[in-house]
């Protein structure tokens, strides 16, 4: 059979260049790139083609902009939450075992904790809760705390930075009362209580003492005034949250000269439950530490399997993406079928034309990840910078809704789309590369 008749009717293939296996699925030539961006271009014949280009195009930038905000959503409030619950929290509590829940010979323990190479501060805390009453007889639940102003180092907890009205001075301008305090914002505000004003605390204490005339314990109140308020923008600590000296929180207690505990800053918030476990082995018993990633690990075990399982949800929009591309090359592979014929007969091989789709849907990735990038970030810059979205902050803890972009989790989003862009073009280049030249030439 002579080489025309092979041509014309044989279903022979064009022979594989050598080496034309080796990179069978390797980047597609400068040659390979021209025709792929010929057959995405826009022609009269093939409008429907193209709107489902633009369609598939659209799809990967929706899924990759809706992942980069939903992952900056919750990195935004993992790390928002994290920031205000340490205002009020130190990164390490130092307490004992037992009962009483009592550090008495603190002094040596706080210098002891000071001697660890990554503690920054460390202090005496006592944390009591009381019941608060204002002036008009409003009673309240407060969680009274009390600190060491002068720790004589840095400070262990932001709390001063969060004082809004008044300072942790804690001086009196009455003679009339036990000491001074300052609420939470919220609080103050549910009291209708403001600076200069005297409250009544219930010690707890006042349970030990029992009136021996009646049998039952003689509660007699505190009377507290009112020298500020914070904000740490909590919900929880603003709104129930009260603070006071700790020599006054230790009378208030019936400490005697004990403490609840030591609170401890280190140097990195992270490093957090290793330098708790090194100053446990290093007090002993009875003495046990609690870093601030124990003392919430609910919580953020909760927001981490939510990024997991909101990152898996919107995932599945990108694959929708994915079979928009199979479908657009699939198209193009039938409406350009004689087309394929004409290339394989002049000499293009069934890899090169498998590599021409590939290179199609690189494109469609490349155009549609790009877009969705840009519209992602855009997005997550104008929610965080405008805190356009409120949010209840007695079921979140938080008043808007923080988006923070992280650049691994972009990278991983830009990957993936990627990725599920290119796997979308095998199915359609598989079909280009195995057309016979003559069935393709004579299709109709």
């Amino acid at each position: 059979m002579t080489t025309g008749a092979r041509l014309l009717g044989s279903p022979t293939r064009p022979a594989t260049a050598p080496g034309e296996s080796r990179r069978a699925w390797g980047w597609p030539t400068a040659l390979e790139r021209r025709i792929a961006r010929r057959y995405l271009g826009a022609r009269s014949s093939s409008r429907f083609a193209n709107l489902t280009t633009r369609i598939a195009i659209g799809g990967v930038a929706v899924g990759v902009a809706a992942l980069i905000v939903v992952l900056g959503i919750i990195t935004g409030l993992h790390n928002d939450l994290r920031d205000k619950i340490l205002v009020g929290n130190p990164h390490i509590h130092v307490l004992t075992f037992g009962a009483n829940l009592e550090v008495a010979d603190w002094r040596a323990v706080l210098d002891s904790v000071r001697k660890d190479p990554e503690v920054v501060a460390a202090a005496p805390e006592v944390l009591v809760k009381s019941v608060i009453v204002n002036s008009a007889n409003y009673p309240a639940a407060v969680d009274v705390f009390g600190i060491d102003p002068d720790t004589g180092r840095a400070s262990v907890t932001p709390l001063p930075k969060a004082v809004s009205e008044g300072a942790l001075s804690f001086k009196a301008t009455r003679d009339s009362v036990d000491g001074t305090i300052i609420l939470g914002h919220r609080l103050a505000e549910r009291l209708s209580t403001y600076q200069g004003d005297v409250v009544r605390l219930v010690s707890v204490n006042d349970l030990r003492k029992v009136n021996r005339a009646l049998g039952v314990p003689t509660f007699r109140p505190w009377y507290f005034e009112v020298v500020g308020t914070f904000n740490t923008g909590m919900f929880q600590y603003d709104d129930a949250f009260a603070v006071m000296r700790i020599d006054q929180a230790q009378r208030f207690a019936g400490l005697g000269d004990a403490v609840s505990g030591i609170q401890v800053r280190v140097a990195d918030a992270w490093r957090a439950t290793e330098v708790a476990r090194r100053l446990a082995d290093g007090l002993g018993y009875p003495y046990r530490t609690i870093p601030w990633q124990e003392q919430n690990a609910s919580l953020f075990g909760a927001m981490k399997l939510e990024k997991l399982g909101m990152g898996l949800v919107i995932t599945f929009i990108t694959i929708v993406a994915a079979f928009n591309i199979i479908g657009t090359l699939t198209m193009i592979v039938g409406e350009r079928t004689r087309e394929i014929g004409i290339l394989l007969a002049m000499g293009l091989t069934p890899a090169a034309i498998g590599r021409v789709f590939v290179a199609q849907g690189a494109i469609i990735g490349l155009v549609g990840t790009a877009i969705g990038l840009v519209l992602g970030l855009v997005i997550s810059f104008v929610l965080d910078g405008s805190e356009l979205i409120r949010i209840d902050p007695s079921i979140y803890f938080i008043d808007h809704l923080p988006v923070t972009i992280e650049p691994l989790d972009v990278a991983v989003v830009v990957s993936v789309s990627l990725a599920i862009a290119l796997a979308a073009t095998i199915p359609a280049s598989r079909a280009a590369s195995r057309l016979q030249p003559v069935d393709a030439i004579r299709h109709e």
